[in-house]
């Protein structure tokens, strides 16, 4: 069976011909085709986090993330493999507390990310060695993605994929009146459930890119930005996907030039802020 490296090789030689001397680097390609993978999901599922008012969700599954590693440590298991499976487990969480109880979502979110922070915090002061292996998750690196995640990634991006061809017209529907779908004989508690696994999923990976400081402007940047540009939900949803891999492309590049030199995930965060910034002006004179 080919390994990942050779599986992915087409695609990092198609990255790799860009006439551009940082992506002439392995790790640049790697970090390349990994937010061309990724950049589309959390893009899509940006929009449905803003639909269902739920921009405080990713923050908590991000910050699961510290506890997920931490726990991993703990018990001996690899980090990378403990985080998402424990950020799955946080999301079916807020998920459960929020169709449970008359809390609002944001409410209901605060709770379980109180919970994780203090369970993740109370693992790591048991054994403060672990501190700096989970540190790394505080900013992220999109450049030390390897290939097997990258693998991983293409391959929850068909998942992602598949889940948006069946559910983006009920997930929207479900945003906008649950009762009406429930009537409508769509499964609402099946498909808040598996949104919240797959974004949990999601930001898992985008933690790896932008850290856990700056995960949850990976998901809503985009999709508020697109606010100001499209006039149809199903414009919003393409205005994400094109601002969140802009954002992610042009950060990567300018982040690696000698003059600028920063952070790739601060640098693609403060292009999607651009975008916004650009859309709010725009939107600003037609107003006027």
């Amino acid at each position: 069976m080919p390994d990942s490296s050779s599986l992915l090789a087409p695609l990092l030689a198609l990255c790799g011909s860009i006439p551009l001397d940082c992506l002439q680097l392995r790790f640049m390609q790697q970090a390349l085709l990994g937010l061309l993978l990724l950049c589309p999901m959390t893009a899509a599922l940006g929009v449905q986090v803003v639909h269902f008012r739920m921009a405080f969700f990713s923050d908590a599954i991000g910050h699961s993330a510290f506890a997920g590693a931490a726990l991993g440590l703990m018990l001996a298991l690899d980090p990378l493999l403990a985080m998402p499976v424990f950020g799955v487990l946080v999301g079916l969480a807020v998920m459960a507390v929020q169709r449970r109880s008359a809390l609002s979502s944001d409410t209901a979110i605060g709770i379980v990310f109180s919970a994780v922070v203090a369970f993740g915090l109370a693992v790591v002061s048991r054994a403060p060695g672990m501190a700096r292996t989970v540190q790394q998750f505080l900013y992220g690196d999109i450049l030390t993605i390897s290939p097997n995640e990258l693998v991983v990634l293409a391959l929850l991006g068909i998942a992602a994929l598949l889940f948006q061809i069946a559910g983006y017209n009920r997930l929207l529907l479900i945003a906008l009146n649950p009762i009406m779908a429930r009537a409508s004989g769509i499964r609402v508690a099946l498909w808040q459930y598996l949104f919240a696994a797959l974004t949990a999923l999601v930001v898992m990976f985008a933690v790896r890119a932008v850290g856990v400081l700056l995960v949850t402007a990976l998901l809503i940047v985009p999709a508020a930005a697109a606010r100001h540009f499209a006039r149809t939900a199903g414009g919003m949803f393409w205005w994400a996907q094109a601002i969140s891999v802009t954002s992610g492309v042009t950060g990567l590049l300018l982040s690696a030039q000698p003059w600028l030199a920063t952070a790739s995930g601060a640098t693609i965060i403060l292009v999607s802020c651009l975008w916004f910034a650009l859309g709010a002006l725009l939107r600003h004179d037609v107003v006027e």
